[in-house]
C-alpha cells in the first residue's frame, strides 16, 4: 500500500464544508473522505490503540448447567405408598412447603410413640414433685428430730431416681417428637400441610428455590432413600467448560466468562469461574471448569442449554491492542481501518499491521500502529466498503 498525499480540500473540510467534499479529495486509494452526512449514517464508534496488560482467552463450547452444589435430590424417609406429589419441574416452592405425601405405618408407629412418650413424661413429672416435697418434708422432720437420719436418706435417694426417670421421660418425648417432625415436617410449614391420611409422611423443600426433576408418580410404592423430587436453590446457572490442559496457567476462580447461546441470538451473557477441577482428564487432557452466570442469564437461561463460550485468562505483560471489529482484510493484507475526524466529516484510512493474539474483544498489534492511534471500533466493515469503493473509482461517502 503506497503512502497517501491529501489535497488542499481537506482544509475546506475543516472549515465546515465537509458535506460538500467527496472521497475523491483523498489522493490515496487506500483512504477515504466521508462527509458529515455519510458519519451520521454510518453510525461510526472510534476506538484507539492501547497498550495494557493482554488477557488471553479461550474460545470453545459449553454447556449451560445447574450448580451441583446447589440442587438437592430429595429421597423418602420412609417406606410406603405415595398419595399426592404436589408440584412438577418449574414450579417455585418455599422452604418448608409440602412436595410429596407418602402413606406410611412409620408414621402411624410415630405418633403412638408420641403419644406414649407424652404420658410417661407427664407421670415422671408429677412423681418427680411428690418426690421433692417427700424429702423436703424429710428433711424438716430430720431437722426437728422426728424422723431418723436412715428416713431421710431414703427420701433423698427416692427423689433423685424420680428426677432422673424424669429426664429419661423427657428426653423420650423429645425423640419421639424430632422423629414424628423429620417424618411430618414441623407443624404449620408450608401450605396446604395436611393430607387426607393422617399416617403420611410428608416430604417438604429444605430451602427456596426451583424444582427441577420429579421422579415419582402418585400410586407408587417407594423405599427408604428412593429419589423422590430435585430441588435447585435461586442462582444456581453456570457454564460448564472443558479447558486444553495448556490453558491451566490462564484460568483462576473470578475470571470472566462471556457466553451466547442460541435461543437468545445477538445476546452475550457473562459469568465467573466458581470451581477448576483439580485433576486433568487422562482421556481427553482438559480440564473442567464452572462458571457462575450473572445478571439476567439467571432468569432467562435453562440448564441442559448449548452455549458458545470464551474464557478470559489472568492479565500478563502489557501489549498494543485494537479493538477486534478495527481489524479488517483488504485485498489480502490484514489493515487495521485508522480514523480521523475532519470537522464534521471524517478521513478512513487502510493501514497495514501485524496482529499477534486475539479474542472477541481485542486484537495484538506487533507492527503498524502506535499507542493512541485512532481507530473505527465499530463501523469498520463498513468503511472497508467505502475505501473499496474509491479503489474502484466509485463515489465515496461524501453524498
Amino acid at each position: 500500500m503506497r503512502p497517501f498525499l491529501l489535497v488542499p480540500m481537506i482544509a475546506v473540510l475543516a472549515c465546515g464544508g465537509a458535506e460538500d467534499v467527496p472521497v475523491e479529495t483523498a489522493t490515496h486509494a487506500d483512504t477515504a473522505l466521508l462527509s458529515a452526512d455519510a458519519v451520521r449514517i454510518g453510525d461510526f464508534t472510534l476506538g484507539a490503540a492501547t497498550s495494557e496488560p493482554w488477557r488471553d482467552a479461550w474460545h470453545l463450547p459449553a454447556r449451560v448447567t445447574l450448580d451441583p452444589a446447589a440442587t438437592q435430590p430429595l429421597g423418602s424417609v420412609v417406606e410406603g405408598r405415595v398419595l399426592d406429589v404436589r408440584v412438577f419441574p418449574g414450579d417455585r416452592v418455599r422452604d418448608g412447603q409440602v412436595l410429596v405425601a407418602v402413606h406410611s405405618h412409620e408414621v402411624m408407629a410415630a405418633r403412638r410413640q408420641l403419644v406414649a412418650a407424652q404420658g410417661g413424661a407427664t407421670s415422671a413429672d408429677s412423681a418427680a414433685a411428690a418426690a421433692e416435697n417427700a424429702a423436703g418434708r424429710a428433711e424438716r422432720l430430720l431437722a426437728a428430730k422426728a424422723v431418723s437420719v436412715a428416713d431421710a436418706e431414703r427420701a433423698r435417694t427416692a427423689r433423685t431416681a424420680a428426677i432422673a426417670a424424669r429426664d429419661a421421660a423427657r428426653a423420650e418425648l423429645h425423640r419421639a417428637e424430632a422423629f414424628l417432625e423429620h417424618l411430618v415436617g414441623e407443624e404449620g410449614a408450608g401450605e396446604p400441610d395436611h393430607p387426607a391420611d393422617d399416617h403420611a409422611a410428608l416430604l417438604r423443600a429444605p430451602f427456596d428455590g426451583v424444582v427441577t426433576g420429579r421422579d415419582v408418580q402418585p400410586g407408587q410404592v417407594v423405599l427408604v432413600g428412593q429419589p423422590l423430587i430435585s430441588v435447585a436453590r435461586d442462582a444456581a446457572l453456570g457454564v460448564l467448560l472443558r479447558l486444553p490442559e495448556e490453558a491451566s496457567a490462564s484460568v483462576a476462580l473470578g475470571e470472566r466468562v462471556r457466553f451466547s447461546v442460541p435461543a437468545f441470538p445477538g445476546r452475550t451473557f457473562e459469568a465467573r469461574v466458581a470451581r477448576i477441577a483439580p485433576v486433568v482428564d487422562s482421556v481427553s487432557r482438559a480440564i473442567e471448569v464452572w462458571a457462575r452466570a450473572t445478571g439476567e442469564a439467571q432468569s432467562l437461561l435453562r440448564g441442559e442449554m448449548t452455549a458458545d463460550a470464551e474464557l478470559f485468562g489472568g492479565a500478563s505483560a502489557r501489549a498494543l491492542s485494537v479493538p477486534a471489529e478495527a481489524v479488517q482484510i483488504l485485498e489480502g493484507d490484514t489493515v487495521v481501518i485508522a480514523a480521523t475526524r475532519l470537522g464534521e466529516g471524517m478521513l478512513l484510512e487502510a493501514k497495514p499491521v501485524r496482529i499477534g493474539r486475539r479474542t472477541s474483544v481485542r486484537v495484538e498489534i506487533l507492527s503498524g500502529l502506535a499507542a493512541g492511534d485512532s481507530v473505527l471500533a465499530r463501523g469498520a466493515a463498513l468503511g472497508k466498503a467505502e475505501i473499496l469503493k474509491r479503489q474502484s473509482g466509485g463515489e465515496g461517502g461524501g453524498h
